[in-house]
């Protein structure tokens, strides 16, 4: 089973220069392929909304982020 899901916001915990990312960075989930071992794509923006990276990472390479409800 999935531990995240689409849409779901994630903090990035390496460093991936080759994309520009940094660990700590923040991106979406917009896929999750259901294989073994679990993956996500994930998409990065910038401040401006526009779409910096898209990268397939695996579990291990993402926590969760708590996001608030209004």
């Amino acid at each position: 089973m999935a531990r995240f899901q689409d849409v779901q916001v994630v903090k990035l915990l390496r460093a991936l220069p080759e994309y520009g990312l940094n660990a700590g960075d923040h991106g979406t989930i917009v896929m999750v392929y259901p294989q073994m071992p679990q993956a996500y794509e994930v998409e990065f923006v910038d401040g401006e909304g526009k779409t910096t990276a898209l990268v397939t990472l695996l579990e291990e390479d993402l926590e969760g982020i708590e996001q608030l409800s209004f």
